[in-house]
């Protein structure tokens, strides 16, 4: 239960006491997700407990009030990590976080510098800047991805109109076209920004890096066909505990490695091993040995 009233869903993976990793999706991602499932597995067995935090609206049931999860919105895993921190007094936590996930993780790392509940973190294929990468998405082939999301976020409010107030109507919401006019005619009123520029601009987790004090791996790829060029953050603009990894090849949350008949997705080897690194606890193989093509430390 949140403050508000509302409510998220958590899918819990991995059973004992050591370190709790909360993975955080990205936009239009679930449980279902073969990121997020990969990462639970990944960690499950390896001296970890990990979670899966349904960002609000994304489970199984819609939300009880109008708005929803966004890219900026870190107050809802701020309360999940305290309340996980209170039932679970002296375990480390830790987290990773996807795309929409990951710009949720490093935002929130940077607002709370040296009072964040976190020991170690890793975010994978961030959007630092929301306005460039939902113009990037706008062009060429990345608009078929553009489309899937819109169907998702459509998805989710049809299941609420007619139940709760929303600043659209079913004719309207038929008629966005792109995530920048979604953002604009839903995301933007329902939580407080005064347009889609302003959303973008104070939630883009790029303003926040150079305050992030816990130890922090980001993935990124220089592939990514929905990132413009030039939307990685320079070494000057990282805070001194963040430590980016730029591989030539892996795509939007793929980063696959060996030959189509035994593929080996090593994100999630790598962030295992990272965390282990940070938290001193995990068991079998650390990760280290996973292939990274094209990697820059």
């Amino acid at each position: 239960m949140l403050p508000d009233g509302d409510f998220i869903e958590l899918h819990w993976a991995g059973r004992g006491a050591g370190p709790i990793v909360v993975v955080l999706h990205g936009l239009g991602g679930s449980i279902r997700s073969h990121y997020a499932s990969g990462m639970l597995a990944a960690l499950t067995g390896r001296g970890f407990r990990a979670v899966l935090m349904h960002l609000r609206g994304a489970g199984e049931e819609p939300n009880r009030l109008p708005r929803s999860y966004h890219s900026g919105d870190t107050a809802d895993f701020r309360h999940c990590l305290q309340v996980l921190r209170e039932r679970q007094p002296g375990v480390p936590l830790a987290a990773v976080g996807y795309s929409l996930g990951g710009n949720v993780l490093l935002k929130y790392l940077g607002e709370e510098g040296e009072e964040a509940l976190l020991a170690a973190a890793v975010a994978v294929s961030v959007p630092f800047d929301l306005g460039a990468t939902v113009d990037c998405l706008n062009r060429g082939l990345a608009r078929i991805y553009q489309r899937r999301l819109l169907r998702c976020l459509k998805w989710s409010t049809r299941r609420k109109l007619g139940r709760l107030p929303l600043p659209v109507d079913g004719r309207g919401l038929a008629g966005i076209r792109t995530l920048r006019e979604f953002d604009e005619r839903l995301t933007a009123p329902l939580n407080g920004f005064r347009d889609a520029e302003d959303y973008y601009r104070r939630s883009s987790s790029r303003h926040f890096l150079k305050a992030i004090v816990v130890p922090t791996l980001v993935l990124h790829a220089e592939d990514d066909p929905f990132m413009p060029p030039g939307i990685v953050p320079s070494a000057s603009a990282l805070g001194p505990a963040v430590r980016l990894e730029l591989s030539r090849h892996g795509g939007h949350a793929g980063f696959v490695a060996g030959p189509p008949w035994a593929p080996v997705y090593w994100a999630e080897g790598r962030a295992r091993a990272f965390l282990t690194a940070h938290l001193g606890r995990g068991s079998g193989s650390s990760g280290e040995g996973v292939p990274r093509p094209g990697t820059n430390a």
